[in-house]
This record gives structure tokens, sequence and C-alpha cells, in this order.
């Protein structure tokens, strides 16, 4: 991309109603400052506290998604010492009156089916459903190959106002780009 289409990048996003967008490498310390930067905004546009929490929550879990199963990686730095930072992508927008978080990164073509078996799960539980699964995934801890808590599509699932969306797009014989979208 040259500088002179990225006012046509800008635009794409603005016809798709995206008002905040990263892709890179993504930290806590990234995160942090993103979501500070959402909460301001969403505040000065007189959001409800709800609404607020609930898309804040959203970009956190679509965060460490990407921070614990992105499998583009890089190290902090070159001894290795330090923690990897992991690539991926995050949108916030609006439609049709309603909040929405993109995310996505590359994933293992081996953990394609473990994704879409837990998204489908989760798109025909009710609100009922969601919670008590919730309360019984808690109670059996992370998941073989979790690592974070196991609860984050979960948790996304209990704050969206309608199924969560996602896909997967074949990249090659060893990686898939895995994109999920939650609207609140």
């Amino acid at each position: 991309m040259m500088v002179d289409d990225l006012y046509e990048l800008k635009e794409v996003f603005r016809k798709r109603e995206f008002f905040l967008s990263f892709s890179g490498p993504i930290s806590q310390n990234l995160v942090a400052e993103i979501a500070s930067t959402l909460k301001q905004k969403m505040e000065l546009e007189e959001a409800s506290k709800t609404t607020v929490l609930r898309v804040f929550s959203m970009l956190v879990e679509n965060a460490q998604n990407i921070m614990h199963y992105s499998a583009e990686k890089l190290p902090k730095d070159h001894s290795g010492k330090e923690d990897e930072l992991s690539f991926g992508i995050i949108a916030v927008g609006y439609e049709n009156g309603n909040y929405f978080v993109l995310g996505g990164n590359m994933i293992e073509n081996g953990k394609v089916d473990i994704f879409r078996e837990k998204l489908t799960k989760l798109q025909g539980m009710n609100e009922d459903e969601l919670k008590a699964y919730y309360k019984e995934q808690r109670r059996k801890g992370p998941g073989e190959g979790s690592k974070g808590g196991g609860l984050g599509f979960i948790e996304m699932a209990r704050k969206a106002s309608r199924p969560i969306e996602f896909d997967f797009k074949k990249v090659d014989e060893t990686f898939s780009f895995f994109s999920v979208k939650v609207v609140s």
C-alpha cells in the first residue's frame, strides 16, 4: 500500500462504520490503551454504562483470543526471554444502531474444527443455556491446549445481542485466518 492509498482504506472503514481499528502485534498494554480510548469515545456518545461494559468486554476477549491463539508470533526480544507478541486485527464499529467488535488472526488448520465446533455450539444456545454452560466450564477449568481460561467465547456470547458470527479462510496448507464478530 502506498501513501496515496491510505485515504481509500479510510473510506472503506467509514463506509463499513468502523470507528476504531488496529492491525499488528497486540500486547496487554496496547489492549489497555485501546480499551481506554474506546470507553472515552462511547462515554462522549453517551452510551449507557451497560453498553460500554459489554463492548469493552468484547474487545478484551477478542484481544485475548488473538494473544493466546494467533499463529503469527514475534518474540519481544532476540533472547527469547520476553513473552512473544501475537499478531491480529481488531475493529469496532456500528451496525443498525448497535456496536460490534471484530477480531481476526491466523490459526493452525488443525484448530479450525475445534473452534468451529465450540462456536457453533454457542450459536445454538439461549441466554439461560449460556449462563449454565459458563458455570459448568468454570468448574471444569481450562481444556487441553487452552492457553486461557477457556471461557472467552462463552463470555462473548453471553454479552452479545445475537449469536456470534465467525469465519475461516484457508490461507495455505498450514494456516487459516479466523474471524469473529460480536454485536452488543
